[in-house]
């Protein structure tokens, strides 16, 4: 088993993957900015925080695998003057610290955790594949796709060996994001207006989310290799409303017709912009690369990650539904 080191351990991904990770005998050390309650078996490192000064040796020596998790993530309500800027300085520039830090530290395989944002904004339902060219249109997705470029360039004669995931929307239980967003709707029970939507959308669970990672993380196979990853059911915006809604008892997910470009519409004037064009728009995603290379099959099914995401949500509600 290897000694694996997880940075942004305690996010919402990263505690899935912790979680995992001892799950399957592995040792796990856990990068924090803060301390946390503390694990059994489970080394914590406090690095502070993730910038291009950190100081990494302690929490590297002697560690086989690095999974870099830690990110500057999608902001709802942005503070900063110079948004890329804000993102480049976590999401490149510290990264390429943490790789740099690895190879002195003979470490043997760095894991770094994409977006399938690199893609940009589709209204198509093909397929896009590892192959397909990249359009990132906002400063988060931009600087994810800078990073992979920046590691691929460093990875060169250099090592150690570079994986890459591109994921798409992540949820289950611990999630803050889109999903969340559209579990509450459902769960107030009013009817939502995406019946006349037409779109399709890949998406991945916690539960195979670290599953892949784990994947990339030991295969021989992938190393200095990039993959796209799903579930492997795409779904419209009205199927996972419904799918949603026969969670809850009694069962939900009414919908009526609204034109999209009201939506998008309204999703501007509220400053949602984004979280319109994800319930709106496509992004579907062919996984073939990595099932064939690494025989790697989602273990979970939509319906077990969403029924976890929302045991999770009603757990929290004082009136445990809505």
């Amino acid at each position: 088993m290897a000694t694996i080191l997880v940075t942004g351990a305690n996010g919402f991904i990263g505690a899935h993957l912790v979680v995992h990770l001892r799950r399957c005998g592995h040792r796990v050390r856990r990068a924090l900015r803060v301390p946390c309650p503390p694990l059994t078996d489970v080394q914590d490192h406090i690095v502070g925080s993730i910038d291009a000064s950190t100081r990494w040796e302690v929490a590297l020596a002697g560690a086989d695998i690095v999974v870099h998790l830690a990110a500057r993530v999608h902001v709802l309500r942005e503070s900063a003057g110079d948004p890329l800027t804000a993102f480049r300085a976590m999401n490149v520039q510290a990264t390429l610290a943490l790789a740099e830090a690895s190879q002195r530290a003979s470490v043997q395989r760095f894991v770094f955790l994409s977006s399938a944002g690199v893609y940009g904004l589709s209204e198509s339902a093909r397929a896009l594949s590892e192959h397909d060219a990249v359009a990132p249109h906002t400063p988060y997705a931009r600087s994810k796709w800078e990073a992979e470029q920046t590691l691929r360039e460093w990875m060169n004669g250099r090592g150690p060996p570079v994986s890459i995931l591109r994921p798409p929307i992540v949820y289950g239980a611990g999630d803050s994001g889109n999903m969340l967003r559209l579990i509450r709707m459902v769960a107030r029970g009013l009817p939502l207006p995406f019946a006349s939507v037409r779109n399709r959308r890949s998406m991945i669970s916690a539960g195979n989310l670290v599953s892949a990672i784990e994947a990339v993380a030991l295969h021989p196979a992938a190393a200095g290799r990039t993959y796209v990853v799903r579930d492997g059911t795409d779904l419209s915006t009205p199927e996972l409303v419904r799918l949603i809604g026969t969670c809850f008892e009694p069962a939900r997910g009414r919908m009526f017709p609204c034109p999209p470009a009201l939506l998008r519409a309204a999703g501007r004037m509220i400053g949602r912009p984004e979280t319109m064009a994800s319930l709106l728009g496509s992004l579907c995603l062919d996984d073939a690369l990595i099932r064939r290379e690494l025989g790697w099959v989602p273990p979970f099914k939509p319906e077990q990650g969403l029924v976890e995401e929302i045991d999770w949500y009603r757990a929290g509600r004082p009136d445990g539904a809505a």
